[in-house]
């Protein structure tokens, strides 16, 4: 008989970042990146994933609502004093779960190695920062930390629009509103939660995903009125943020979004988070400071990456950090392998990681 309570007790225990629950599996586990079974669980029946289903919704008529319709569903709980965000699809008609655990303690930007110029454009009273990456890069934990030194060291009335909501804040010198995106919660949709902000008089939006159009220009409306804006988006560079936001929209209305672009986004930081040679994930950033060169390649005709790239490689000291730069740092301070930053890199860019990381044992020999 399927005990859940032991699997969140086990996970919670082996400090596991994820559990995986798959019909006719055994339940697994995410452990510093590393999927482990629990081979002294039974396999996963029908059954079982059907008491799963009722154990996570609660009996809640909306969730359940929106996983009929959608065949999908992101929602969240708590078990034990720590949060789980969960996620619940379909496979063969069948639901599957992955939960995600939640610390309770969230680290200071300083412990997760998020550079400090991030947390100096904090002080922007208006325009749009974004916190990119890829799944699992630590892009929500990151945005969080930057609200809560804003919350601890700032008077700022911040409101935040989370699917579902992770961290919970509570106010501290600043008073931090958090609402959460979906059918039954309280806003229905990242636009609508953006445009009601407007009539809220917060000073920071933090938007937890922007992830079409509509939102995008809900946000840039934001910024443009004289609030900070921060948002998260998938993609794995900051070169590649500009591309994809600029592609939200039909040709015909790229050169008007290109300026705006080049005057409200102050910054933005791109994550990787790599297992260094202790077995624990390390922080690689690219970060990139619009400066005048880089609103003015955004404002070109046609973007090239390349041309960012090279721009935020050459743009330190205005604060921009190249991701040549932070994988040659993490491999001279002994974080990670000369094998693993080649691994994130274009094979053209070898050579220049090689050259830099030659400048930097140079230097750190002075």
């Amino acid at each position: 008989m399927l005990n859940m309570n032991k699997i969140l007790d086990t996970a919670i225990k082996k400090d596991a970042s994820d559990i995986h629950l798959v019909c006719d599996n055994k339940p697994v586990l995410r452990i510093a990146r590393e999927l482990t079974t629990l081979e002294n669980m039974d396999v996963l029946t029908q059954d079982d994933m059907s008491d799963i289903y009722d154990y996570l919704i609660r009996g809640n008529i909306d969730k359940d609502s929106v996983f009929r319709e959608t065949r999908k569903l992101d929602t969240s709980f708590e078990y034990g004093g720590i949060r789980f965000r969960v996620n619940i699809s379909n496979s063969f008609d069948t639901p599957i779960y992955t939960l995600r655990l939640i610390k309770n303690e969230l680290p200071t930007y300083q412990e997760l190695g998020v550079p400090d110029i991030v947390k100096r454009m904090m002080n922007q009273t208006q325009g749009l920062i974004l916190v990119t990456g890829k799944t699992n890069s630590g892009k929500t934990t990151t945005l969080n930390a930057l609200i809560n030194d804003v919350n601890e060291t700032q008077k700022k009335k911040i409101l935040t629009l989370e699917n579902p909501v992770e961290y919970r804040h509570k106010s501290k010198k600043s008073i931090v509103i958090q609402k959460e995106v979906g059918k039954g919660q309280d806003t229905l949709t990242f636009s609508d939660g953006v445009k009601n902000s407007l009539r809220e008089d917060c000073d920071i939006l933090v938007i937890g995903e922007i992830r079409d159009k509509v939102t995008m220009e809900a946000a840039i409306e934001m910024a443009e009125s004289g609030h900070l804006v921060l948002g998260t988006l998938h993609t794995k560079s900051c070169a590649e943020t500009i591309d994809r936001m600029i592609n939200f929209y039909e040709v015909r209305d790229q050169a008007s979004i290109k300026y705006l672009l080049s005057t409200l986004l102050k910054l933005v930081i791109s994550q990787r988070l790599l297992k260094d040679k202790n077995g624990e994930l390390t922080l690689i950033p690219e970060v990139m400071v619009v400066d005048n060169i880089i609103s003015g390649i955004i404002r070109k005709d046609k973007i090239s990456i390349a041309e960012i790239e090279d721009a935020i490689q050459s743009g330190s000291e205005k604060g921009s950090i190249g991701l040549i730069n932070s994988l040659a740092q993490a491999f001279v301070d002994d974080k990670i392998t000369l094998e693993q930053a080649k691994l994130q890199l274009e094979e053209k860019n070898i050579e220049t990681l090689n050259r830099t990381i030659m400048q930097l044992k140079i230097k750190k020999g002075r």
